[in-house]
């Protein structure tokens, strides 16, 4: 099993479309990118702590390819809008690839300059080595204890 981790705004829709895709073993939603761990909800709305929202995806390479979930990420998602997607606003909605080996940013790196060619060059995705991640039900369960 391998790990991909993609940040494309609200995380709920494209992680139901991620968790469609044969080869998908397993998703699940958390935050990502920030400057540090554990925080809260509130924090990452304030765009302060740097975390975005972000689909965690257990894939078996296989059955998919990690260069196929990258293009799937492209495709769910408007990669030229700046820390927005649709109704949502803020750096935690922003669209952001977190690679977890060097394979993974060259073939990251790959599929967005063919993305950006195609789209004269206003793709705003970033690509960062993952850190700090944590899953979103973590801190949920958190909140709704205090």
């Amino acid at each position: 099993m391998e790990i991909a981790i993609f940040a494309l705004g609200c995380f709920w829709g494209p992680e139901k479309k991620f968790s469609k895709i044969n080869g998908v073993i397993k998703t699940e939603v958390g935050y990502c990118g920030g400057k540090n761990i554990p925080i809260t909800y509130r924090e990452v709305c304030t765009g302060q702590t740097n975390h975005a929202e972000v689909v965690r995806i257990e894939f078996d390479p296989l059955e998919v390819t990690y260069e196929s979930l990258v293009e799937k990420f492209f495709e769910f998602h408007d990669p030229t809008t700046l820390n927005s997607q649709g109704p949502d606003f803020g750096t935690q909605y922003r669209s952001e690839i977190f690679y977890t080996n060097e394979d993974q940013k060259k073939i990251a790196e790959k599929v967005l300059n063919n993305i950006n060619k195609k789209l004269s060059g206003k793709v705003v995705t970033k690509i960062s080595i993952l850190h700090n991640y944590f899953r979103a039900e973590e801190y949920h369960q958190k909140y709704l204890e205090k």
